[in-house]
Parts: structure tokens; sequence; C-alpha cells
């Protein structure tokens, strides 16, 4: 009785003894836990990133990145607003090495960047963005259509144009709308049917021109307004 009593015993002593080092041991890694959830050094954690800050770029775009958004450039027929252009370094061009204006109008044209050459085109077009509209104008305070696509083909082209639409016209070889490259003019009938309104063509169907309700812009030869408008379309002839 007396050789169990104390075999029981030592038995007991052992158990006691295995119960306490897993207490101390669970106690141990649950320190460690803690401290290591505390210096950072436990367990990998997925750190969120701070957003990149948005920046305001040429005044009326916003650029992401990936990506380039036109926020408050007005134009006529294209909608302004969430259009997303996502530049790319194609031909080894990069956003640091191309002209903004290329960038811009590449944009509001959605027109790659690399078939916007013409920088001087899309200087003087930026230079007279808004210009407001009047009839007989020629300067900055106010131009009318033709007055503007003058301006832009002597300063830009070295040509000098008649005053007028339908003038400008005449000294025009006749182009198909497939066949329209930039430079070109095309034409439109706005209250008669002869010409009365001409636009400079860009590329992908859009123009500049001097419009009576925005002034110096750019809109789609396909919008509502303007495509049942479209009278002709014509190339100066040169020499």
């Amino acid at each position: 009785m007396r050789g169990f009593t104390l075999q029981t015993m030592i038995k007991q002593i052992q158990l006691f003894t295995v119960v306490a080092l897993l207490l101390v041991l669970g106690s141990s890694c649950h320190s460690l836990r803690n401290l290591t959830d505390r210096d950072g050094s436990g367990s990998a954690k997925t750190l969120k990133k701070k957003p990149t800050q948005d920046f305001t770029f040429i005044e009326d775009i916003e650029m992401l990145p990936g990506g380039i958004v036109v926020t408050r450039h007005k134009t006529s027929g294209i909608n302004s607003q969430g259009t997303v252009f996502h530049y790319s370094e194609k031909g080894g061009s990069t956003l640091e090495e191309a002209n903004w204006l290329q960038y811009k109008y590449a944009i509001i044209t959605n027109i790659e960047v690399e078939n916007l050459t013409n920088v001087p085109l899309l200087q003087k077009i930026d230079e007279w963005w808004g210009t407001k509209y009047c009839i007989g104008g020629e300067t900055k305070d106010c131009i009318d259509c033709s007055g503007f696509s003058g301006n832009i083909f002597r300063d830009v082209y070295n040509i000098n144009l008649p005053r007028t639409a339908s003038d400008q016209y005449g000294v025009c070889d006749k182009v198909e709308v497939a066949e329209l490259k930039e430079g070109d003019l095309v034409f439109f009938h706005t209250y008669r049917r002869q010409v009365s309104h001409v636009g400079i063509y860009i590329g992908n169907s859009k123009f500049v021109h001097a419009s009576s309700s925005e002034g110096v812009t750019i809109s789609d030869l396909n919008d509502k307004y303007w495509q049942p408008r479209f009278l002709a379309a014509g190339r100066v002839r040169r020499g």
C-alpha cells in the first residue's frame, strides 16, 4: 500500500513538472510573439503603400500613375471629363523626354503621341486656344474662322491664304475624308449652302477652328452638329 502510494506520488510529481514546463513554454512563446509584434520583426505584414500624390499638369490636365486625365479642357464634341490617356514608352520615349504639348493634345485628340510631330502647330493652337470669336477678327482679342486658319498657315506653314473661308476653299484641291492629313482644310456650311466656315484638320477626325460658340477649340467631324454641316475637305495648293 505504501509502495503504491509512493509510486502514485512520483507519477503526480512528474505530471506536475510536465504541466509546469508547458505553462512556462506557453508563456514564453506568448511573450515572444508580443515582442516581435511590437518591434515589427514577427510574421510579415502587408504594408499599405501611401497612394502617390496626384498633381496638376499643364493647367487643365492631371497626371496619375500610368496615365493622364483631362479635367477641364472643354472641346466641342469631345468628352473631356474623365478621359484617360495611358502613356507608354514606345520607341524609347519617356514622359520626361516628350514635349508636353504632344501629350496634352494626344489626350484631347486621342491621337498617338508619336503621330503628333508638328510641335509648331501645337504651339500655335495652344497660343490661340480659347480666343473668343468675332466676325472679321484677326487678333488675340477676337478672331473668326478664316482669320484663324490664315494666321496658322502663315505662322506654321509659311503660306498666305485668302481672307475668307470661301476663297480659301478656292485655293484647295479636293480631298476625300479618308485621305485627310494634318494641315488640310475642312469646310462647312453653317448658315447657308455655300462655304461659310473653315477649320484645320489635325487627325483622327479632329479639327481646330474658331468656333462662334466656344472660340478657338478642337472639334470632331463626327460631332452631331458638324457632321450634317460638313461640305468638303481640301489640300492647299503649294507653289
